[in-house]
């Protein structure tokens, strides 16, 4: 006994398979891509949990929030003023950038050399370090650091810019700083990049 098929269940079978094909190849594209913004790596805990646990009582800042707000300590003044007016709690906010590259509003200022946003944030609470004091021409406190703990003359800041990189970005005013930190560990100086080059009149 054959089995026919009526027009309609041939269109609705071939459609399904035409979908079902379509779909399956657009996820295979969709895998196939980077993902669009950050992804948390996979972890499972092979130790015993801390017996202490977090009450979570307010909300955490928002990561898009705190994201724009580094990016802007690295060039603008005026938006950094705005977003910590909106949320002051982002003066010490913290983004992982990858594989542990941590920054905070702070270190990227500190790093492009913008003093002037630099002094804003100290003047709102931000947390200096090594690096900030570095740019900033403050020899006492590099010194003071380094002889606390010498190894912290090889330490990394944010995308793995060094001490040395950070007092050449601070110019003039901690060209001091850098002299220090040559006789420490001498190392090649290369061209920084985010170095402002002062106009002089002729």
């Amino acid at each position: 006994m054959s089995t026919s098929m009526t027009r309609r269940g041939f269109t609705t079978l071939t459609t399904g398979l035409i979908l079902g094909s379509t779909t399956e190849a657009f996820a295979s594209v969709q895998a196939a891509q980077p993902p669009s913004g950050p992804t948390e790596a996979p972890f499972e805990r092979d130790y015993e949990a801390p017996k202490f646990k977090p009450s979570w009582k307010k909300p955490q800042i928002n990561r898009q929030l705190a994201q724009d707000f580094i990016i802007y300590a690295h060039s603008d003044l005026e938006l950094v003023k705005k977003l910590l007016d909106k949320e002051p709690g982002l003066i010490n906010a913290t983004m992982d950038w990858g594989a542990g590259d941590w920054e905070t509003g702070l270190g990227g200022a500190s790093h492009m050399g913008r003093r002037d946003i630099v002094e804003f944030l100290l003047e709102r609470g931000a947390r200096m370090d090594l690096f900030c004091a570095a740019m900033m021409g403050q020899l006492e406190a590099v010194k003071a650091f380094l002889t606390l703990q010498p190894k912290l003359i090889d330490a990394k800041g944010p995308h793995g810019f060094t001490l040395h990189f950070h007092a050449q970005v601070g110019g003039k005013s901690s060209e001091s700083v850098l002299e220090y930190l040559q006789t420490v560990k001498k190392i090649e100086l290369k061209p920084n990049p985010f170095l402002k080059r002062e106009a002089t009149l002729i």
